[in-house]
């Protein structure tokens, strides 16, 4: 399976976006996936993918060796009206090996540790984890900076594609990273929560009130306009691993515990 389709979707809406001016890097491929969707048990969900997967700390775009995925400069084109069949094989085969090549490790490897516990990873093959965004496209902005209408739109936008990568995937389970992604996740699938309230999640505050942690699990059939044919099981976090103040090592182990018993409870669907 090849997310060909998705992929030419996104960059069709990408060509419309980019007119609207919604903050997207139109230069910017869409990322339909990290990793092998194909052979994927086990994923993991954030917002949109990093600006760092394109440009380096000095807003250079990265180049050589160090290129994550492909621009329009790399491709040598000027719109992504022109892109042919093999440039669409070279941005699927890069976005298949992405782990294997030059992965932002500062942003995944803290998100990798969450679900080795249930026997996935991104870095090994044989552990059958990808991650997924609920919107493909980089922006220039943070999304917190980014206006709610555009936030909307964007979401609105690509919430079907995201139903239809999934459910051309061997995905069981879906794991949300923070608050944001479950409220928005929420607004473009049909899921309900089951929500609970965990006291070793508590990130430490000097006010000695501390941020409480929650976990949130649901099941869902249904993203965007997308009905899917098999249910997947949704596991998040309120805490955003990366960014959240004060998430130590302690809570992120209690995370990861908590991740690879629900998994356990799901059935094994790594292999062996």
């Amino acid at each position: 399976m090849r997310l060909k389709n998705e992929l030419i979707q996104s960059l069709l809406k990408l060509e419309e976006l980019s007119d609207e001016r919604l903050e997207v890097m139109e230069w910017a491929v869409p990322v339909v996936a990290f990793g092998n969707v194909e052979n994927s048990f086990f994923a993991t969900l954030g917002i949109n993918p990093s600006d760092r997967e394109f440009i380096n700390s000095k807003g250079k775009e990265i180049a050589g060796n160090e290129r994550r995925f492909p621009t329009l400069n790399s491709l040598g084109i000027d719109s992504w009206s022109k892109i042919n069949q093999e440039q669409i094989e070279l941005i699927l085969e890069m976005s298949e090996s992405y782990f294997l090549n030059n992965p932002y490790d500062r942003w995944f490897k803290k998100l990798d540790f969450l679900i080795t516990g249930a026997g996935a990873s991104y870095y090994f093959p044989s552990l059958s984890a990808c991650h997924l965004d609920l919107i493909p496209y980089a922006t220039h902005e943070k999304w917190g900076n980014i206006s709610k209408e555009k936030k909307e739109t964007l979401l609105s936008e690509s919430s079907d594609i995201l139903g239809s990568i999934i459910n051309k995937s061997s995905i069981k389970v879906l794991l949300l990273n923070g608050r944001s992604v479950i409220e928005n996740f929420e607004r473009i699938a049909e899921v309900d929560f089951s929500i609970e309230e965990k006291n070793e999640w508590l990130l430490p505050r000097k006010n000695g009130k501390g941020v409480k942690g929650y976990s949130y699990e649901g099941i869902t059939k249904v993203i965007g306009n997308e009905r899917l044919d098999n249910e997947i099981h949704v596991l998040g976090f309120n805490h955003n691993i990366q960014s959240s103040f004060g998430v130590t090592k302690e809570v992120e182990l209690k995370i990861r515990e908590w991740v690879s018993k629900k998994v356990a409870e799901y059935g094994k669907y790594c292999n062996p």
